[in-house]
């Protein structure tokens, strides 16, 4: 196989991955250690709901009640926070994203954020909020379409549709917007651009 390295050094070069420390079978650790250990690596990477680490304690079969320790104890010290990452979440995923209420509110829902939580986050995006972003994401898209009318029509109303906008939201912003574009197009005067 070319591109792989073999020999004595294979691996160990500046791109190698750093050891990992040699995992102890979990049978020979204290469960409460085990599950701090995974909770840590678990919000190394992000941070996370308690249904998340839940799950994930609950597939290393920690039991339930050095779970409910374990996370109790790190909600109370603020590494656990499903209202925090529910805004957070909300904020990033909205301006980041252009992703709609309905498609916001369904992934807080799969990362088991409860339904208290996950409006007080999305009350911060209002239709006035949510009708803009949806303009935004069409006329950054409108800059590089090329097609019929039709065509960018589908285009742009399928887009929104996988993003959760509402089907009216999506054809009013569409329409707009091809309307706004068509106007500019034909205030354009030819003799303008001629030298």
């Amino acid at each position: 196989m070319a591109g792989r390295r073999r020999g004595a050094r294979a691996g160990r070069g500046w791109d190698a991955a750093p050891p990992r420390a040699a995992a102890q079978p979990a049978g020979d650790r204290e469960p409460a250690e085990h599950a701090r250990e995974i909770c840590l690596r678990q919000l190394a990477v992000r941070p996370r709901t308690r249904a998340e680490l839940t799950t994930a304690l609950r597939r290393n079969e920690i039991p339930d009640e050095v779970i409910a320790q374990i996370l109790d104890r790190y909600t109370e010290v603020g590494l656990i926070d499903d209202e925090a990452f529910a805004q957070a979440w909300v904020t990033s995923r909205h301006h980041g994203k252009g992703l709609s209420r309905r498609a916001l509110a369904s992934e807080l829902r799969q990362r088991g954020v409860d339904d208290d939580c996950a409006a007080a986050a999305l009350d911060e995006l209002d239709p006035g909020t949510e009708a803009a972003t949806a303009r935004a994401l069409v006329d950054r898209k409108l800059r590089s379409a090329r097609g019929d009318a039709q065509s960018l029509f589908r285009r742009l109303v399928g887009m929104l549709a996988r993003k959760g906008y509402p089907a009216s939201v999506a054809f009013a912003v569409v329409k707009e917007a091809l309307a706004d574009r068509d106007a500019a197009i034909e205030d354009l005067d030819p003799a303008e651009w001629v030298d």
